[in-house]
This record gives C-alpha cells, sequence and structure tokens, in this order.
C-alpha cells in the first residue's frame, strides 16, 4: 500500500466518521441496544433479588424468542410504507412509542407476584425491540454505500454498547437506591432519544426500488439469497460465531452475584469501566475492517473472543477481586466490540438492497439463536458443571465457527470482493 493510498484511506475514513450519517447510526444504534438488556441482565438481577430459581432465570431467555423469528414479518415491513415520515422512519416510530409503552407494563409487573405476567411484558418488549431493530438495520444497510458498512456497523456498536451499558450498568446502580419498577419507568423515557433520532433523521433512498406484491416481498428475498453458492455455509457461520460469548453473557450476572460482588460494584466495575474499552474496541474495529477486509478482521476478532469468555473462569480461581473483574471486564468489551462490528459488517454485505429488511432479518435472526435457544439450559449447566467448567465450555464452543469462517474465505462466498478483500 503506497504513502499516497494510506493518506487518501485516512483521510475518507475520517470524513466518513464525523458525518451526519454516522451519528445517526450511532444514535440508533443506543436506541437498539437498550431495550436488549432491560429483559435480560437487569431482569436477572430483578428476579434474583426476588427469590426467583436460576433455572427459572435461565429459562427466560426465552421471551427472546422474537429476536430468532423477526425474519416472519420482516417482508411486511418491506412491501408497505406507513402514510407518514417514508418506509424506514414510518414503522421505526411506530415500533418506539409501542416499546415504551411495553416498558412500563414491564415496570408494573412483580417477578415474586406475577412471573406469568412478567413473562409475558418482557415478551412484548422484547417483540417491539426486535420489530425496531429490522428498521434499523434496513436504514444502515440503505443509508451507507458498501465501503462505509464496517464504519456504520462499528459507530452503531458502539451507540449499541452505550444503550446497553446504561440500561444495564445504570440500571443496577439506580435499582440500589431506588425500586425496579421506577428503573424501568426512567428506562422507558430514556427510550424518547430514539424517538427524537427517528423524527430528525432523514429518510433514506433506495435506487433499487421495494417489492411491488406481498408475494414479491415474501418469497424474492429467500430465492434471491439461496440461489447463491455457499448460502447455507454462510447461515451456518452466523449461527456459530458468537455462540459461545453469547452463552456466557447469559449468566454473567448471576456469576458476579455468587462471586460476592455487589450490584454496585457490578455497575460500576463491570459496565462503566468496561465502556472505554468497548468504545475503543468499536471504533478500531471500524477501522480495521477498512484496512484488512471482513474476513480476516472476522477471524483475528473471533479467536479474542473466545480468550476473552475463557478469562471469566480465570476470575473464578482469582476470587472476588475488583482488579481481575476490571481486567476480564475490559478484555471481554474490548474483544466484544471488534467481533460485533465485523460480524454486522458482515450481515449488511450479504444483503440486497431492494429485500435489506427481510434478508438482514434472516442473516441477524440466527445471530439471536444462541441468545435465545442456546442460553436457555445455561443456568442448569452452571449448576451442574460449575462455574469454571461452564465458561471453558462456552471458549471452545466458538471453535466450530472460526473453522467454517476459514473455509469460507478459502473458497471465496458471494461477498462483494471490494469489501471482503
Amino acid at each position: 500500500m503506497t504513502a499516497f493510498y494510506r493518506h487518501k484511506l485516512s483521510g475518507s475514513i475520517l470524513q466518513a466518521m464525523f458525518s451526519g450519517r454516522m451519528l445517526v447510526a450511532a444514535m440508533m444504534g443506543f436506541a437498539s441496544g437498550l431495550p436488549l438488556l432491560l429483559t435480560g441482565a437487569v431482569l436477572q438481577a430483578w428476579m434474583k433479588e426476588d427469590g426467583v430459581d436460576l433455572g427459572t432465570i435461565g429459562l427466560f431467555a426465552l421471551v427472546g424468542l422474537p429476536y430468532t423469528l423477526k425474519f416472519l414479518w420482516a417482508p411486511l415491513l418491506d412491501r408497505y410504507t406507513p402514510a407518514f415520515l417514508g418506509r424506514r422512519r414510518g414503522w421505526m416510530l411506530m415500533f418506539q412509542l409501542a416499546l415504551i409503552a411495553s416498558l412500563l407494563i414491564l415496570a408494573a409487573s412483580s417477578p415474586q407476584l406475577n412471573p406469568y405476567g412478567v413473562a409475558f411484558a418482557a415478551l412484548l418488549v422484547t417483540f417491539f425491540s426486535a420489530s425496531q431493530d429490522i428498521v434499523i438495520d434496513a436504514y444502515r444497510r440503505e443509508s451507507l454505500d458498501d465501503r462505509e458498512q464496517g464504519l456504520g456497523a462499528s459507530l452503531y456498536v458502539n451507540g449499541y454498547r452505550v444503550g446497553m451499558l446504561l440500561a444495564s450498568g445504570g440500571g443496577l446502580i439506580l435499582a440500589d437506591h431506588v425500586p425496579f419498577p421506577v428503573v424501568y419507568g426512567v428506562m422507558a423515557g430514556i427510550m424518547l432519544i430514539g424517538v427524537a433520532t427517528t423524527w430528525l433523521a432523514p429518510e433514506p433512498a433506495n435506487s433499487e426500488g421495494k417489492p411491488q406484491t406481498l408475494s414479491e416481498a415474501v418469497v424474492q428475498p429467500f430465492l434471491e439469497y439461496f440461489r447463491r453458492s455457499d448460502a447455507v455455509m454462510v447461515l451456518l457461520f452466523i449461527l456459530l460465531y458468537k455462540i459461545g460469548d453469547t452463552m456466557a453473557s447469559q449468566m454473567t450476572i448471576p456469576f458476579y452475584l455468587d462471586m460476592g460482588f455487589s450490584k454496585t460494584e457490578i455497575g460500576t466495575v463491570v459496565k462503566l469501566f468496561g465502556f472505554w474499552a468497548t468504545i475503543v474496541g468499536g471504533l478500531v474495529g471500524g477501522v480495521l475492517i477498512m484496512r484488512l477486509g471482513i474476513y480476516r478482521a472476522l477471524m483475528g476478532f473471533g479467536i479474542l473472543q473466545g480468550l476473552s469468555t475463557a478469562g471469566f473462569a480465570l476470575l473464578v480461581l482469582m476470587g472476588d477481586s475488583l482488579p481481575w473483574l476490571a481486567a476480564v471486564i475490559a478484555f471481554e468489551n474490548l474483544s466484544g466490540g471488534l467481533g460485533t462490528a465485523a460480524y454486522i459488517a458482515f450481515m449488511a454485505s450479504m444483503t440486497s438492497k431492494r429485500f435489506t429488511a427481510t434478508q438482514y432479518a434472516m442473516l441477524s435472526s440466527l445471530m439471536g439463536v444462541p441468545r435465545v435457544i442456546a442460553s436457555a439450559p445455561t443456568g442448569y449447566m452452571a449448576e451442574a458443571v460449575g462455574w469454571v467448567g461452564f465458561f471453558a465450555f462456552c471458549a471452545l464452543i466458538a471453535v466450530p465457527g472460526l473453522l467454517l469462517l476459514r473455509r469460507l474465505h478459502q473458497r471465496g462466498s458471494d461477498i462483494r470482493p471490494e469489501v471482503a478483500r
């Protein structure tokens, strides 16, 4: 690479990074990330405090099924356009308002007195959150060009992690001072930031058009995708790439509590200390994707993810040491930010702009399978083999995804060459 080309590439990266399109990507990432752990880590802490057993806490991962099944209603969002704000922003605003309402319903529930009511409210939250994700992903794909997808994904991931941090870290700290229902009411109010972003952002132009009939919207996205070589192998890779990392994260809050850390320590060290590592990971990931290409970035970042998961097993041996907790969490957040940015950019690059919502929903639904299906028995696994065995297993199960990635790179998939390299 010549000095001239490196200078030109660096200038284009900086110009893209500070554009309005990237700001929108980051803010929409925030709106997408905020609800996720409100039915995950924060709800786990609420149930643990109310005396709910570990097995039931693990089974509550099933309320995340809408994240896995969202491709079923995504064609409707490709085919139809609301009467206000356009095809992407109109749907986004509707789902965000419904999400705020469902968070308020969850705030009025009680895990101890009415666990079924909590499950129903949490399911509403995940349904509207998954629906919002469909439209946000389509918006980002259509508003950025191919070379900007990696950087856009990294800023989206940073915004996403900030939303997760505020919901889980901030939520847990707040829960030490006010009841959990108040925490959920506050988070519902913060979701208005997403509403404001949707209102102010421009509607993306789509030169490839949209499906003209419902039948076309339902059938053609899948036909177009599965006509490609290695289509099934790509789906298996998406399913397996982050499975170990996701399974481990399902049990981290009960793990920290069992290790003897307080909720304030968890909120401060686990969430706030790891914040800058996540930001750095996301930004560095976006730059490295543009320089290295998606395949090489995915391989390197995937190895780091496996090592960071193994770090939790090391923490068991070190005991309730805040410095070791901070080190493990910084490494986990850094590698997670890197891996997720490349993962999202890879999926975006595999979609056709005509069927963005449906194809991206199909691919990202597989991304959600480990969080829902594979994570459901994690509580029982941790009880059966202990924390060291559990986290060691989560680190090793990431290997098949990396082997598939190597195979895809050797064969050459149908990803665009200027993105993959």
